[in-house]
């Protein structure tokens, strides 16, 4: 696949405004750098992409409020906390050696910079979600390797490796389950290109994420987001070749999903 290119530096994400109770988000779907970033960056590109969440944005375009960030999680990472945000150890990032060079600190509060400016945008967006909804769900797409041997080693078991993982470490489980239940009941009776998905909760992942945290803590018994994490069966993760069947039914499921949600907040 031809890599994405990082000439959209300068963007950050994508806003789409519509009405209704519910939006989705793709976070790590970005792939850009600004050319400071990049100029550092040790990591090759091959690499980079196999950690981030490519086709996640597009799985969510049939929603009527999302956000797709545009920017690599190697810049900063939208989903961990400020002072995680920037990975500058390997301990970080799996393991993998990001920088050429430290980054230096006038580059790291440049990057955090984007990353408070995001925070205060979805607040902005939830705030006004929230005024005109007495609940609404934010459904936090990404997605996760399994084959980490290489593209002909064995992929993870199944039993430790679902379809789709629900992570609801920061969700008040108990107080949304009338809504989590039963759309975790449609995702896994949810026609996926003639077959149905190993659904799950809290097992390769539990939903850690800041986001899910900054939603729950912010909107308590009002908001709630649901991490969901698509194992990468849709695509080959080490060539980023994906699948365009699948990615269309990614698609048609997220949409679905959405409804449902929607349907049971009302």
């Amino acid at each position: 696949m031809e890599e994405k290119s990082t000439a959209d530096h300068r963007l950050w994400w994508t806003v789409q405004r519509g009405d209704g109770p519910v939006l989705a988000t793709a976070i790590h779907d970005g792939n850009g750098l600004r050319p400071e970033i990049a100029a550092a960056m040790k990591l090759a590109d091959a690499d980079r992409l196999r950690e981030e969440d490519p086709f996640t944005g597009q799985a969510i375009v049939d929603v009527p409020t999302h956000v797709i960030a545009h920017r690599s999680r190697f810049e900063f990472d939208l989903n961990r906390g400020g002072q995680d945000a920037i990975y500058r150890t390997a301990d970080q990032s799996w393991g993998l050696e990001v920088w050429d060079r430290p980054l230096s600190e006038a580059d790291v509060a440049a990057s955090l910079a984007i990353h408070n400016a995001y925070y205060a945008m979805l607040g902005q967006l939830l705030d006004s979600i929230a005024e005109r909804h007495p609940k609404f769900v934010l459904i936090d797409v990404h997605s996760y390797n399994h084959r980490r041997d290489g593209s002909d080693g064995d992929p993870m078991p199944q039993d430790k490796a679902p379809d789709i993982n629900i992570g609801t470490f920061s969700m008040p489980r108990e107080q949304w389950a009338w809504l989590l239940d039963p759309l975790m009941e449609g995702m896994a009776g949810f026609d996926f290109n003639g077959r149905r998905l190993d659904v799950r909760e809290n097992v390769a992942f539990q939903g850690k994420g800041e986001q899910t945290r900054f939603v729950h803590d912010r909107y308590p018994g009002q908001g709630c987001a649901i991490a969901l994490e698509f194992k990468k069966f849709f695509m080959d993760e080490w060539t980023g070749q994906p699948d365009p069947a699948e990615l269309d039914a990614m698609r048609r499921f997220i949409t679905f999903i959405a409804g449902e949600a929607e349907r049971l907040l009302k």
